[in-house]
């Protein structure tokens, strides 16, 4: 779907390039999680992949087809909604999507169907001067819809939302990929990304340090160990137990026929710890 090779790009009157040579591959029908902090090159690459930024160096094809050669039929492919909403806010929710849905030579999603998908449809006459940054955003993921992409990219598509709509985004992100579409989803919000994507890539200083499932990445950078909290003289005690033998672990097995055991868990390592480790910075 998209292959990225040596990509370099430098904006004008910059000492420093943005991106220094990236390369990576998304595969038809994933969602693929690019991560990183403020300033590391997420949005640059977005805007490359999405044609804001053209005067870039190296091999960047989408489709198949080498980015430099697609016309105007480029955005009837893709679906983009921005960290940064950009609504008509003179107009209400479902005239901004009859308007943007103008816009497309092809078949249309219903405004109302859309806004019933992220949560908004009570909200359609009321205009958008007046909606939260979280329903802002909501609107933009409805819009980046309305054509019937084949390819979604995605920034911050949860930034602003209470957990009840974040759920409802998530959802809906998860039944895009159901349904064949390909998602590229920037954040820097690890836990969005280990819920959602089948492989992400850490981006520093416009440089990608590793790509990987979060499945493969956790278990390579965890510890093969059980941690056991368990009741010990009215008080809460920890032991961690190597997984290899466990079965054979007396102590282990003796906490489990004495019945203090209170909580069994993996000690798998989190994204976010990966992320630091790895490359040696916050997301923050």
């Amino acid at each position: 779907m998209i292959h990225v090779e040596n990509l370099t790009f430098t904006y004008t009157g910059a000492a420093e390039p943005a991106l220094k040579g990236i390369s990576f591959s998304v595969h038809p029908g994933e969602i693929f999680g690019f991560l990183g902090p403020s300033g590391a090159g997420k949005s640059t690459t977005q805007k490359i992949l999405f044609r804001l930024l053209q005067d870039f160096q190296g091999t960047v094809q989408v489709f198949g087809r080498d980015l430099r050669k697609w016309g105007y039929d480029y955005f009837e492919q893709i679906g983009v909604s921005f960290e940064m909403p950009n609504h008509y806010s003179k107009l209400t929710a479902r005239e901004n999507l009859r308007y943007f849905g103008g816009l497309y030579q092809g078949e249309v999603k219903n405004p109302d169907e859309l806004l019933e998908m992220v949560g908004l449809l009570e909200d359609a006459d009321t205009l958008v001067s007046q909606f939260s940054k979280g329903m802002k955003t909501r609107l933009s993921v409805a819009r980046s819809l309305v054509h019937h992409p084949k390819l979604l990219f995605l920034d911050e598509p949860t930034s602003g939302l209470d957990p009840v709509n974040a759920r409802k985004i998530k959802d809906l992100i998860m039944q895009q990929k159901e349904v064949g579409k390909t998602v590229f989803l920037t954040t820097h919000d690890m836990h969005i990304a280990d819920e959602l994507c089948d492989r992400v890539a850490f981006i520093v200083d416009g440089q990608i340090c590793l790509i990987d499932s979060p499945r493969e990445l956790k278990l390579r950078y965890g510890k093969a160990d059980v941690r056991v909290e368990f009741n010990a003289n009215g008080a809460i005690a920890r032991r961690d137990f190597a997984l290899a033998g466990l079965a054979d672990n007396a102590e282990f097995l003796t906490l489990l026929r004495e019945g203090n055991v209170r909580t069994l868990h993996t000690q798998e390592a989190t994204l976010e710890h990966i992320f630091i480790q790895v490359t040696g910075r916050r997301l923050a």
